[in-house]
């Protein structure tokens, strides 16, 4: 990155992923994935640091790692599964449980404090090249994780641990029944009540590993769609207000600069917008949404501001090069004349180049757009189960196509955006 000029790296949430690869659906929002770590384990940790780690670490990493082994102990059944005692976190049956699996407890816990200084080593080395690393904290949590089993009062659910509402997005440019996710919600009374505690512990995890965090779902802290559990699609469900200015003036308490990037995208109200701006966080722009007759298309280059972080496409959208390549030929023109691209140029460099035009406070290029590759390369179809999360690249495609990057870092020179990435 560094040698291409590129200043932020922006991932993918970091956390373990689910059994279809999605990074949104983690069995803790404070863990990392252990497959972050390699296969160079064979080293005892220091004793001193690893107590530190623990303590510093309390209020979720014991919760998880018990969690992890009871799992595992349960042929991966959900918590909601497990014996009532276990299910409802009996002290006594949980400290039977903690003496009995003593050691593999333990090995969670270590392993977690290994990623940990991995992570750290990471981020000291990009601090060191001047990169800035860039998070992704999905809004809401999965039901079967370690959250919502050691905080159960902080989630609309039943006696029985089963959630009464669940997340998703009403019918949108994505699906035509909208998006059933299946998150539980959470109790915003019960968390207004304890000044948001939980949303403060995740949040300074997330800021212990990242310069700066995209909030995925912001329109949720504004309203969220709630969609009755029973339900099988999101057609069914009702926006209801939550209580995201108490949130996020609670949390400047603690944090006086909250890096945090607004995901504004979907169905957007004067209330998200307005929620946004008072806190003034940069919201996000799609190079891919911009090609309509609507000159006040907040997604044109000619309207992107200083608040605003641009990108050619996100995970959800198809590659840039695949998306072209879907359209008709009318719309194929209307793109290569909007973008000056003349026939047989590439469009995909035409868009970062776009993007680079604006001023936006952040450019950012997915990888695959970088690497100029189609659909075989898309990460994530929204609404879809499965064949995602799949993409992977390798080290000799960047090499090979190093050449090509350090064109593009010289046209976000030359455009003074050093910051871009």
């Amino acid at each position: 990155m560094q040698t291409q000029g590129l200043r932020v790296w922006q991932m993918l949430p970091v956390g373990i992923p689910d059994h279809t690869g999605s990074p949104y659906q983690s069995c803790s929002a404070f863990a990392a994935d252990p497959g972050l770590l390699g296969q160079d384990l064979d080293f005892e940790p220091d004793p001193i640091e690893l107590a530190r780690f623990r303590e510093q670490q309390s209020y979720w990493l014991e919760d998880f790692a018990r969690f992890m082994v009871l799992r595992r102990h349960f042929d991966e059944a959900a918590w909601f599964e497990w014996p009532a005692a276990l299910r409802d976190r009996d002290p006594d049956a949980l400290a039977t449980f903690d003496r009995q699996h003593e050691q593999s407890i333990q090995d969670e816990i270590v392993q977690q404090f290994l990623l940990e200084q991995r992570w750290q080593a990471l981020r000291k080395a990009a601090a060191e090249r001047d990169v800035l690393l860039f998070g992704d904290l999905p809004i809401f949590v999965a039901l079967n994780s370690a959250d919502v089993w050691a905080n159960r009062d902080q989630f609309l659910l039943d006696g029985n641990g089963q959630p009464t509402m669940v997340a998703g997005v009403p019918p949108d440019y994505f699906s035509e029944t909208g998006q059933r996710w299946g998150n539980p919600h959470y109790d915003w009374d019960h968390m207004l009540g304890d000044n948001f505690s939980w949303w403060h512990a995740r949040v300074r995890r997330q800021l212990g590993w990242f310069d700066m965090v995209r909030l995925d779902h912001f329109r949720g802290l504004a309203a969220s769609w709630m969609i009755p559990a029973e339900a099988e699609t999101a057609i069914d469900g009702h926006w209801q207000e939550v209580p995201g200015e108490l949130l996020l003036d609670s949390l400047h308490e603690e944090f006086e600069d909250l890096p945090i990037v607004a995901e504004d995208l979907g169905v957007i109200t004067p209330d998200v917008e307005g929620l946004r701006r008072q806190f003034s966080l940069p919201g996000m722009a799609i190079l891919q949404f911009s090609f309509d007759a609507f000159e006040d298309n907040p997604h044109k280059p000619q309207n992107i501001g200083l608040d605003r972080v641009v990108y050619t496409g996100t995970h959800d959208n198809d590659t840039s090069r695949g998306w072209y390549e879907a359209l008709d030929e009318d719309a194929q023109a209307h793109v290569r004349e909007v973008l000056h691209c003349e026939q047989g140029e590439d469009v995909v460099d035409a868009m970062i180049r776009s993007a680079l035009t604006t001023e936006a406070a952040l450019v950012v290029f997915p990888m695959q757009d970088l690497l100029g590759l189609g659909s075989g390369a898309r990460m994530n179809t929204p609404g879809a189960i499965e064949n995602n999360w799949q993409w992977r690249f390798s080290w000799a495609e960047v090499e090979e196509a190093a050449g090509h990057l350090t064109e593009l870092a010289a046209a976000i020179k030359e455009t003074d955006r050093a910051e871009a990435c």
